[in-house]
């Protein structure tokens, strides 16, 4: 007997307690998550050295390059699906799942196809240096090899996370995470099979997850289960999934691109800052994660009472939202500051390296308020089914502005501190925008609909 509901509607009850109750597991989860490429990070540069750091570091832009697109698009499926659950449609909120869940495997095995035979000359193109191309290689070539794992968690996840569950996502990753941690150890520090089996470790991890997520989704007694007699492809369904989701996909793989960009221009200084800049890149993705989960929420909350034609309460979950996450970031951008010498420690026995990662602490980590600004606004607007207006933004300022500096200007400096500095100068661009969409647009909708709703005289 199932003695806890662990699904939520965010259209009834206290705001910030509804909020803060769902990314509170989100929150939990994305730290296992995160332990994934740490673990790889950490292992790698204790057991096999700089070189070998180096290689697994630089690939964090290409790796996201594909499992970004299909995060967003699986983001654009849980606005679907949130938005249908909150106006208690349950039709066409099953038929999403089941879309949603056919399309994405038919795409994580081409997808891991591509990435596998495609991996060396993206390498080539971000300008990676020969004595870490080997490691880099071997690394990106397994994982994009198990990509289909990591699509398919994104889109199991996604379906449980837009009904309101984040209890059973946060349960299967720390188990995955812990196995992860395991297998890196095994692998690299036992067996000392190489830098290759890190992503070994993290593909079979991974796995794990799904399986888990799979075992439930079939099982549960919920009206939003899977069922085999149902699994096909809705195509009018589809086209709301891909509206939602492909503004969102596109930006995370365009962003992917701008950083693949950077990548380059920090290889350009070489292996030390490269080790550097790598694991502060890891520490700002622990970081991060309550901003990221208090945009994950704001998305679900926003999407399901808009669909529940809830709109105040929409606006006051989104304001409490930005506020809080806003807050969060900027004490945790302060603190790392100044712990920022015994953090970058941690993944490096190099002092250049370190020197490379403090300096970008020091530049960076100050003006992260401004970053949390971005994420939490494109999240308001992806719950309300605007992705294209965070999308172009976005792609503007973290994209197109971000590459023309680091162009017109790493030549005429010939030195990294433009690299580092390129963040927060889009970043603001980015957040001001934004920012004037979200006071002053009818993001909601509300205006429209009463339009539609007015008798005709």
């Amino acid at each position: 007997m199932r003695l806890v509901r662990t699904e939520m509607n965010m259209t009834e009850g206290p705001i910030a307690s509804k909020i803060v109750a769902f990314a509170v597991p989100l929150f939990f989860g994305n730290l296992f998550q995160q332990l994934y490429n740490t673990a790889d990070a950490f292992v790698v540069g204790n057991f096999l050295g700089d070189d070998a750091l180096a290689g697994v570091s630089s690939t964090g832009s290409l790796i996201f390059l594909l499992v970004g697109f299909f995060s967003g698009l699986a983001m654009g499926a849980g606005v679907v699906i949130s938005k249908y659950y909150g106006a208690k449609d349950v039709q066409k909120m099953r038929s999403a799942i089941h879309t949603s869940f056919v399309f994405f495997a038919i795409c994580g095995v081409a997808f891991s196809i591509i990435g596998a035979f495609g991996a060396r000359p993206m390498l080539q193109l971000m300008q990676t240096p020969s004595d870490v191309m080997g490691e880099a290689l071997a690394y990106v070539r397994t994982y994009f090899a198990g990509l289909f794992t990591m699509i398919m968690y994104n889109v199991c996840m996604g379906i449980m996370q837009a009904v309101g569950d984040s209890v059973h996502p946060l349960i299967y990753l720390i188990i995955s995470s812990v196995l992860n941690v395991g297998l890196d150890y095994l692998f690299i520090g036992w067996l000392k099979l190489g830098v290759f089996s890190a992503a070994l470790a993290t593909v079979i991890s991974q796995l794990i997850s799904v399986v888990l997520c799979l075992a439930r989704l079939f099982t549960i007694k919920e009206n939003y289960r899977l069922r085999v007699r149902e699994l096909k492809i809705d195509f009018k369904m589809l086209g709301q999934i891909v509206k939602n989701g492909l503004p969102s996909g596109l930006q995370n793989s365009v962003i992917s691109i701008a950083n693949v960009v950077v990548q380059g221009h920090i290889n350009y200084f070489g292996a030390e800052a490269m080790a550097g800049c790598g694991a502060f890149s890891k520490i700002e993705g622990f970081a991060f994660l309550p901003v990221t989960c208090f945009s994950m929420a704001i998305t679900t909350f926003v999407s399901q009472n808009l669909g529940a034609a809830k709109y105040d309460r929409a606006k006051k979950g989104a304001r409490f939202g930005v506020i809080t996450a806003v807050i969060i970031a900027e004490t945790i951008g302060v603190l790392m500051i100044v712990f920022a010498r015994y953090l970058i420690d941690a993944f490096t026995e190099s002092e250049e390296a370190l020197q490379y990662g403090i300096e970008k602490s020091r530049i960076c980590c100050g003006f992260f308020f401004l970053c949390a600004l971005c994420h939490c606004f494109a999240a308001v607007l992806r719950g309300a089914g605007r992705p294209v207006v965070a999308m172009a933004a976005m792609l503007a300022f973290w994209c197109v502005v971000r590459v023309s500096i680091l162009f017109i200007f790493v030549p005429i400096t010939k030195t990294i501190h433009i690299v580092n500095w390129v963040y927060p100068i889009t970043w603001s661009l980015c957040a001001i925008v934004l920012s004037f969409y979200f006071f002053f647009a009818d993001w909601t909708g509300e205006k429209k609909a009463v339009k539609l709703q007015a008798p005709s005289v």
